[in-house]
């Protein structure tokens, strides 16, 4: 038997040692897509506690915990710190086979130096030496950031925000960047409450009326200009599938007023006005040089009830399984045909989708960058030993592994680049595996460049980050 999570953790061979102690293991990060928070890596305030640091914010813990039958009071309620904790590590325990499992793990050992399994048994003594350790040392935002060897954060921001906090960042030396992404959801969901509110708080960041579809692309164009100028270069985007429903702009200015007017909209009108303004947009983002991601597959707030009492993102989304492949192609390929193709990162939550992402890049490539369409890391609830698995060998299998860009964290915690290295090992195990198994000839400088590349070196390239 293995001891628990030693330092050969999921490297098997000596071949998966090799590379990750020597190749992977000391790479810097390059965090391209989290949902860190700007103001509270400006403001740099200690954590409490390890409850804090943990479980704000963080619904892959809450949907664990409720699986559990824990109430909802020791999630997003009023339970205290402790309570939270015991019930986590409560819940951690029959978390077998789970990346939470794993992650916490990995954050207990590099943070706070703590081996000790986290379970029912362990769990105050581990919650008293946590919080030792937090009112000892130093865990505030931009230190974690720092010691986990991060030059790159790309936060999630929407296309109204003033952008205040990255741009005191920018003044700060810090040993690391915090640059903004942009993304325009809520000004492509004109079916969901609050889009007419929101049409008007565009109009003031942009300072212009909006009274059109044509007038909500160019003030969105105008938003994408200003944050360039804070240092942006990625957009993001989220779809259940990619639109392409083209429309004539009388049609398009229709439904636009229909949804102002909070009106009901079909499905195809939504449709209409969505592939409009990404159409645009993902112009706008090929003239400035930008990569845009496109998150496809996501059903999100299925409870209404939790919806209406704590809100989004609050652990109760799950996979869709919408036809992708066809609406995708017609939309890059009118992309293609204009010129105005984009660097492109796409991300699948339905793992039925792999192979299609996976062909669908060869179908775009360029010589503007190397592998310009990429088949982005393994998303959310394929964020897991079997789903990263299986995305690296079908982008393997049917494109070119060696160029992809590696992970992100997609995370909103600051203790989560844990997960880098959760990726980095699997990466080495099954690169690992092919050499020891005379799949692949080992050649140093070649498989030293293939793996520092997808940990971090291909990112910083194909960003434009250096």
């Amino acid at each position: 038997m293995n001891k628990f999570m030693n330092e050969s953790f999921l490297l098997d061979t000596d071949c998966a040692k090799k590379l990750f102690n020597d190749f992977a293991k000391d790479m810097p990060i390059c965090d391209y897509h989290c949902h860190l928070s700007p103001e509270e890596i400006y403001e740099n305030e200690q954590p409490t506690d390890i409850s804090q640091l943990w479980l704000s914010g963080d619904h892959y813990k809450w949907r664990a915990m409720r699986s559990c039958g824990f109430e909802e009071k020791f999630c997003t309620g009023n339970a205290t710190p402790k309570e939270k904790f015991l019930a986590f590590a409560k819940t951690l325990q029959f978390c077998i086979g789970n990346p939470l499992y794993h992650w916490a793990h990995i954050e207990l050992q590099r943070y706070f130096g703590i081996d000790t399994p986290l379970n029912e048994k362990t769990a105050e003594d581990i919650f008293n030496r946590a919080n030792a350790a937090i009112e000892n040392g130093d865990f505030r935002p931009r230190t974690l950031i720092k010691n986990s060897n991060v030059k790159y954060v790309c936060t999630t921001d929407d296309p109204i925000d003033s952008l205040e906090y990255h741009k005191l960042l920018a003044n700060e030396e810090k040993g690391f960047k915090v640059l903004p992404s942009f993304r325009p959801d809520k000004a492509l969901n004109l079916h969901l409450e609050g889009f007419p509110e929101y049409i008007r708080a565009l109009e003031k960041a942009a300072d212009m009326k909006i009274k059109s579809v044509n007038n909500v692309i160019a003030a969105l164009c105008k938003r994408a200009d200003f944050f360039n100028s804070a240092g942006c270069r990625i957009s993001d985007q989220a779809f259940d599938y990619v639109p392409f429903e083209p429309a004539e702009e009388e049609e398009l200015d229709i439904i636009f007023n229909k949804a102002l007017n909070a009106e009901a909209l079909e499905q195809i009108e939504i449709d209409k006005y969505r592939y409009r303004v990404m159409l645009a947009l993902g112009k706008k983002y090929s003239e400035l040089g930008w990569a845009m991601e496109i998150h496809i597959g996501a059903m999100r707030n299925n409870n209404t009830a939790m919806f209406n009492s704590i809100g989004a993102d609050t652990g109760f989304d799950s996979v869709g399984d919408c036809e992708i492949a066809e609406p995708l192609s017609r939309f890059l390929d009118a992309l293609n045909t204009d010129g105005a193709l984009p660097k492109t990162i796409l991300f699948n939550l339905n793992d039925k989708d792999n192979t299609v992402l996976a062909t669908m890049l060869g179908n775009f490539q360029s010589a503007e960058a190397e592998s310009i369409i990429q088949f982005g890391p393994a998303w959310w609830f394929l964020d897991t030993m079997d789903g990263m698995t299986a995305q690296l060998k079908t982008l393997a299998n049917l494109g070119v592994l060696g160029k992809f860009i590696g992970m992100e964290t997609d995370s909103r915690s600051f203790t989560s680049y844990g997960r880098h290295e959760y990726f980095r090992r699997i990466l080495c195990r099954l690169l690992g595996r092919w050499i020891e198994d005379g799949w692949y000839a080992y050649d140093e400088e070649i498989v030293k460049e293939i793996v520092q590349g997808i940990c971090y070196n291909n990112a910083i390239k194909y960003f434009g980050f250096e």
